[in-house]
């Protein structure tokens, strides 16, 4: 399986500060941090603006180019290049948006002028979302705790939403910006998991924090599946799979070189089972990637179904082969210096981005049968 190609003035980039990401990636392992020197790095290479097209002053990128960057970025550190995919599936969102005539250039403008970085919580809040929003003069006070907001150390704005019970129109979900530098904003000290350990997921508190009128850019009905998620996991889902798919080649190949002395007549048969196991999670990726069209897709559930079906398939592959990698290289690849267990742990998180497999099971099925989802099958 040839791998996603990556564009030359990337991998330019990545041959200017590769080694830098790699050493800066195992210091932030080893020590449980997030690593602000690699997206220093990312921000001086204009990485954050790179999907923002010329004309908001952004690299004009294409959409399959930066999938394939942080692919190659994810062999240095996955950490960081989960990170950047989430900021990135932002800026794709917006640039589906106005593509598509929605609101959206404000904020890639905001992204190409300002190379500001975005924050989401989109995954932790979903259809119910979470906090407390009470109504005062101008806006709204918003207390409450988003988890897994990847890249919070390094971020300038926090993309979010919370509930608030409308008077009239009942339980709304309310999306806006937030400054991470306003008042009332701290990020807690709370991110120890078993894999990517380096990739910031801070839980951010926000205390009586103001939220202005002005900045509401979407009311939703709280609990029920909304178009926005129509546009958000097709663009989101291949971005984030990039990074587990450079992961499990990066374990493979660790794999590949640590068994070609081995006589152990086992070895074959593990790493043919690895092998096919990154072919899967390719193909599967590769499709994802197709589907999107360079933002030329439609964004509906048949579009959705079709995205999350991959997903669960490529994330799947992906630990197996992360898994396999890690049985042919035997005691050797159990052992941190090797770097293939690191790799290993990375890549068990790929499961918990939604939609996770028994979620996407139920979704598909209510779809196989012509009958409408209901909220809990997201």
């Amino acid at each position: 399986m040839k791998t996603l190609a990556l564009n030359e003035k990337l991998a330019g980039i990545l041959e200017c500060v590769g080694d830098q990401i790699r050493e800066n990636g195992a210091a932030a392992d080893r020590d449980g941090h997030f690593s602000t020197d690699n997206y220093r790095l990312l921000k001086e290479a204009k990485i954050f603006s790179a999907l923002v097209p010329e004309d908001c002053g952004g690299g004009g990128f294409r959409y399959r180019e930066l999938c394939g960057f942080l692919g190659a970025l994810a062999a240095l550190h996955p950490s960081t290049a989960l990170s950047c995919s989430m900021h990135t599936h932002i800026v794709a969102a917006n640039r589906y948006n106005d593509l598509h005539g929605r609101p959206g250039r404000a904020l890639l403008e905001k992204v190409g002028a300002c190379e500001l970085v975005l924050v989401s919580t989109g995954a932790g809040d979903w259809l119910a979302s979470n906090g407390c929003m009470k109504r005062v003069e101008g806006g709204f006070s918003l207390s409450g705790v988003k988890r897994f907001a990847s890249g919070s150390p390094a971020g300038d704005v926090l993309v979010t939403s919370a509930p608030w019970e409308d008077p009239d129109a009942g339980w709304q979900v309310l999306h806006f910006p937030v400054s991470l530098k306003a008042e009332g904003v701290s990020l807690l000290d709370d991110w120890y998991p078993l894999g990517m350990r380096g990739s910031g997921s801070n839980s951010v508190k926000l205390e009586n924090v103001f939220i202005p009128d002005a900045s509401i850019a979407l009311r939703r009905p709280r609990g029920d599946f909304h178009s926005i998620w129509a546009v958000v996991l097709p663009v989101a889902l291949p971005l984030i799979l990039s990074v587990y798919c450079g992961v499990a080649r990066e374990a493979a190949a660790r794999a590949r070189s640590l068994c070609k002395s081995s006589r152990d007549p086992v070895t074959p048969y593990l790493l043919g089972e690895m092998e096919n196991a990154l072919t899967t999670a390719e193909l599967a990726h590769a499709s994802m990637i197709e589907l999107v069209d360079d933002f030329r897709f439609e964004a509906c559930l048949e579009t959705v179904n079709e995205i999350v079906k991959r997903k669960t398939i490529a994330a799947e592959a992906c630990k197996l082969t992360a898994s396999k990698a890690l049985e042919a290289s035997g005691g050797r690849g159990f052992m941190c210096g090797n770097g293939i267990e690191a790799l290993f742990r990375d890549s068990q998180a790929s499961h918990f981005h939604p939609l996770q497999e028994k979620r996407q099971h139920l979704f598909t099925g209510y779809l196989a049968m012509e009958q409408q989802p209901p909220g809990q099958a997201f």
